[in-house]
């Protein structure tokens, strides 16, 4: 089984790219794994709470991280040929070391400020409180990204997917990467 993972820090245009993925294959989201969870709990209260409570942030992430991680456990054993799972904290949370392979959307931060401020409704504090809540997008590809793994740049207004990611709906390719591994 091949296992990638999709991710990029908030508003980097991993939703275009798993929307392209899903053409194909069937991708799993942490972020709904999460909010499965979680219930019916009300995002944006708990949003507010989280991103302006940094010990509030870390007792939730020690509640719902593990209980995500079982979930993708339970995923990989479904044994398919190929997992996609989108997780946007993948390094964070040290999942990163579940996976072969790690497609990273990078964005500039200015555009993702604004991306995030316009779809989220929220003001500029808001969404920097997201955003900073996040390792740096440059210091998880410096640190965290091996060769052979993918980045695929979102620089326009809302992402085009580059030629080249044309690899992903190649199954041929995709099981020649496995078999690199």
């Amino acid at each position: 089984m091949l296992k990638i993972a999709i991710t990029g820090n908030i508003a980097s245009g991993k939703s275009q790219v798993e929307k392209f993925i899903s053409e194909k294959y069937t991708v799993f989201d942490a972020d709904n794994i999460a909010h499965q969870i979680l219930g019916n709990v009300d995002r944006k209260k708990l949003g507010e709470k989280v991103f302006s409570d940094p010990a509030a942030r870390k007792k939730l992430e020690e509640f719902i991280h593990p209980k995500v991680k079982d979930e993708i456990l339970k995923i990989f054993e479904q044994n398919l040929n190929v997992v996609f799972i989108s997780i946007p904290l993948l390094f964070e949370t040290g999942f990163d070391a579940l996976f072969d392979k790690i497609i990273f959307v990078q964005c500039d931060d200015d555009i993702r400020l604004q991306r995030l401020m316009r779809r989220n409704d929220f003001t500029e504090e808001q969404a920097l409180k997201r955003m900073n809540a996040q390792l740096p997008q440059k210091e998880k590809m410096q640190k965290y990204l091996p060769p052979g793994n993918r980045e695929i740049p979102s620089s326009h207004d809302w992402i085009r997917i580059p030629p080249e990611a044309s690899w992903i709906h190649d199954e041929r390719i995709l099981l020649e990467a496995a078999q690199d591994l």
